[in-house]
């Protein structure tokens, strides 16, 4: 799990379901848990809630990194600042795509992954 968030380059964001969904291996909370856990020195403030939220424990220190990376950023209703999902969602290029999937074969050898397992974008416009 720990290469695939290196591997979000500054601007961009995943969410702790969409990274769950690229290594076909838990959930959102399981993905958390062991974010939670590293000791590994990541870009963890690129790993954010599906609405946008950056992470709870760490959401003001998360908001200074995102301007100075470029990260699209949107007023929430509740007055604090959210990722805009639809504009920084990472959207890995084919060859990060197989850098992935090889991940993903480490993580659940012998599992094959659905002919189409490619991130989902559909609820990037619950929260435009």
């Amino acid at each position: 799990m720990a290469e695939l968030v290196a591997m979000i380059p500054a601007g961009r964001v995943l969410s702790y379901g969409d990274i769950a969904e690229l290594l076909d291996c838990g959930g959102p909370r399981q993905v958390g848990k062991v974010m939670s856990g590293s000791d590994v020195d990541l870009p963890w403030w690129r790993v954010v809630r599906a609405d946008g939220q950056p992470p709870a424990c760490h959401g003001n220190t998360a908001l200074q990194h995102y301007p100075h990376e470029g990260t699209p950023l949107r007023q929430a209703a509740s007055g604090g600042e959210r990722i805009t999902m639809k504009d920084a969602r990472w959207q890995p290029t084919e060859p990060e795509w197989e850098r992935i999937d090889h991940l993903r074969e480490r993580l659940t050898p012998g599992v094959v992954p659905p002919e189409n397992s490619r991130m989902s974008d559909a609820d990037d416009s619950l929260y435009s």
